[in-house]
């Protein structure tokens, strides 16, 4: 009989988890469960969580957060985490927790440069992410990818096929990963291998131009555009309100003050390499849609004759879906965004760290780090198919690094239940997303809502 060496943190040989455990978790909430929603008789008005959302946001800026989200349903969906949350709390759950994105909609994935420099395609904004059911992940990316076939034009075929298919991909994708050794399934599908393991040759074409136009989308390259020198040599950030304004001393003294306090978050190795550069400007500037509003700024560091890198400082406000979860202590929300992305994402940005300014969390990260996004508003019914399949595949393995595959892949089986089941969901959630787009639009046209458009 060999021996036994049960170590904390490490599996038990004895009790090891497999797919038998995850096929049991049917008996507790069974695949066609997933199709269901119904909205609570207590679900929460719509235009009021959209106020509540907006508390401690610059107020300057809340109607252009209303303007962008009243753009289109995807828009408003994209703004709506935390009303997305408040109705996913009220629907079965399996009870496996993973570290979530907690806001896995069709917008928030896309190609950025690793550590490496590599290019890959990966989910990319965690503002959200917390520890939390796998399903909401999921149940946010396929009912965003009806919503958004749904502005771009598509019929309800093609929109109901994203959905199916996006679930179809994530449940072979995690068999594929529980079936794999453990190292190779660690890192899996973070390179070119994504398109022919999601049989998205249709996007092949739509890829190689978003990645080529990723590959120029840097600090240097935004910076040639958005600064300029002084009479006295140096460099500042010239202002293109709305989006980007200059900041008071005081306060750019603050942001680069932070910076003091952020290296010493990142791992001992990179530290050297900031430390060759100087604090040049700083800005303030307007990000995304939901974060629209929060307190966000570029830093303009010059290395090496002139040589430029910006750093975006983003404020870290607690997770949308935190009210809806069992209360967990969070000693920074910075932190939290950078733990939660290290953890679910296959390979990422080398300056990622955090910091606190005026008492406030933030984030830190390289701006503009050759990223590059697919609008799935603009995708045809070949596309967005193809796009749903990656997708789906991506957010699988991203799950994969916080709950055991196998145990997960045990309980999305074999069949197409659980695709059939989160698509019959998906549509039933864009309906929602639709009506409740039209609340805030009535909101917007009566005055009691705010709203700024067209930038």
């Amino acid at each position: 009989m060999g021996r036994e060496f049960p170590v904390p943190g490490f599996r038990d040989r004895s009790d090891v988890a497999s797919k038998a455990l995850g096929k049991g978790l049917r008996k507790r909430v069974s695949r066609s469960a997933h199709a269901a929603f119904e909205p609570a008789v207590d679900r929460p008005d719509v235009v009021e969580s959209v106020e509540r959302s907006n508390v401690g946001r610059l107020e300057h800026l809340v109607p252009l957060r209303i303007g962008r989200m009243a753009a289109s349903p995807f828009a408003f969906l994209r703004g709506a985490a935390g009303l997305m949350a408040a109705d996913l709390a009220a629907e079965p759950v399996t009870g496996l927790t993973a570290q979530i994105c907690g806001d896995a909609h069709a917008a928030n994935f896309g190609v950025f440069g690793t550590a490496e420099g590599r290019l890959v395609m990966d989910l990319n904004d965690f503002d959200e992410t917390v520890q939390g059911p796998w399903e909401w992940d999921l149940k946010r990316l396929v009912a965003s990818l009806v919503v958004a076939g749904r502005v771009g034009g598509l019929d309800e075929d093609a929109c109901h096929t994203a959905a199916y298919d996006a679930a179809a991909s994530y449940r072979r994708t995690m068999a594929l990963l529980a079936g794999m050794p453990v190292l190779q399934a660690w890192n899996a599908i973070a390179d070119d291998s994504l398109v022919a393991h999601a049989d998205a040759d249709e996007l092949s074409g739509l890829l190689a131009q978003v990645t080529a136009k990723a590959r120029r989308n840097t600090s240097a390259r935004f910076a040639a555009k958005s600064t300029a020198r002084r009479s006295d040599g140096t460099w500042h950030f010239v202002p293109d309100p709305p989006v980007l304004t200059a900041v008071d001393d005081d306060l750019a003294r603050a942001v680069a003050g932070g910076l003091e306090s952020y290296v010493d978050t990142l791992s001992t190795e990179r530290r050297p390499l900031l430390a060759r550069f100087a604090v040049e400007d700083v800005a303030f500037r307007v990000v995304g849609t939901g974060s629209v509003g929060t307190r966000a700024y570029v830093v303009l560091l010059l290395g090496n004759g002139d040589e430029p890198l910006v750093l975006q400082v983003k404020e870290a406000r607690p997770s949308a879906l935190a009210p809806y979860l069992p209360p967990t202590r969070v000693e920074h929300e910075g932190r939290r965004v950078v733990v939660g992305q290290k953890w679910m994402q296959a390979g990422t940005d080398a300056l990622l760290g955090w910091t606190s300014i005026d008492g406030r969390d933030f984030m830190v990260r390289r701006f503009r780090n050759m990223k590059g996004s697919i609008d799935a508003t603009l995708l045809a019914a070949h596309e967005i198919d193809d796009y749903a399949r990656m997708t789906g595949a991506l957010l699988a393995r991203a799950h994969s690094h916080s709950v055991d595959p196998q145990v997960l892949a045990g309980y999305c089986g074999k069949n197409d239940r659980l695709e059939d089941a989160f698509a019959r969901f998906a549509v039933r959630y864009a309906d929602r997303t639709e009506a409740d787009h039209e609340q805030l639009l009535a909101a917007v046209r009566s005055g009691r809502l705010p709203a700024e458009t067209g930038v």
